[in-house]
């Protein structure tokens, strides 16, 4: 197996990059996210790597960090989900994310991913619930209304649209009363305020 990968950077594309080491271009599949934070062709770059052997190809995939590695190893251990969807998967979410959308059932969420529908978000969470490690994830209390649930998504989704990180919004959800209304307007500016104190 190859584990990681050490080269110069030679071609960035829509989904892959090609690494070249010792005269060889490696083709890498990556997340998107991968791709979004690396420096420019020529530079050296350093991947955590997965090699998928099928009948037809051999598939290198890279990651930026082992965790994002290991992730995609779970998602291909679900039922239907191959190399592309977990790469989708991982190009809209960081593995915090993802394993926070599984604690919670968010299938709306996973849904949202090109991709994945009704039926593979709901697979993804029942499979994935004993496979991904939820320690130390921020969770919502329990008894915590659907609605309330669904409303934090649809302000997540707002507060990333307008700029603030994942980490950013993660804190301002957290930051919200139990009490605060369910209504998106009002969400919005509770956690408007939150930034505006912080």
């Amino acid at each position: 197996m190859i584990a990681s990968l050490r080269g110069i950077l030679r071609v960035i594309g829509l989904d892959h990059l090609v690494v070249e080491t010792g005269g060889v271009g490696f083709l890498v599949l990556t997340p998107r996210s991968v791709l979004a934070n690396l420096g420019p062709v020529g530079e050296e770059v350093f991947l955590h790597t997965v090699l998928l052997v099928r009948e037809d190809a051999l598939t290198l995939c890279g990651f930026a960090t082992p965790e994002q590695r290991s992730t995609f190893e779970t998602l291909l251990s679900v039922s239907g989900v191959g190399p592309k969807v977990a790469l989708g998967l991982l190009s809209a979410a960081t593995p915090d994310e993802l394993r926070l959308a599984v604690a919670q059932g968010d299938t709306a969420r996973l849904a949202r991913v090109p991709g994945i529908g009704k039926k593979m978000s709901e697979r993804l969470v029942l499979e994935l619930k004993g496979k991904l490690d939820i320690k130390g994830l921020p969770t919502a209390p329990a008894g915590t209304p659907p609605a309330a649930v669904a409303a934090n998504n649809e302000l997540s989704d707002l507060l990333v649209s307008l700029g603030y990180s994942n980490a950013e919004v993660s804190a301002a959800i957290a930051a919200l009363p139990a009490d605060a209304p369910t209504a998106l307007e009002e969400r919005l500016r509770l956690a408007l305020r939150h930034f505006g104190s912080a």
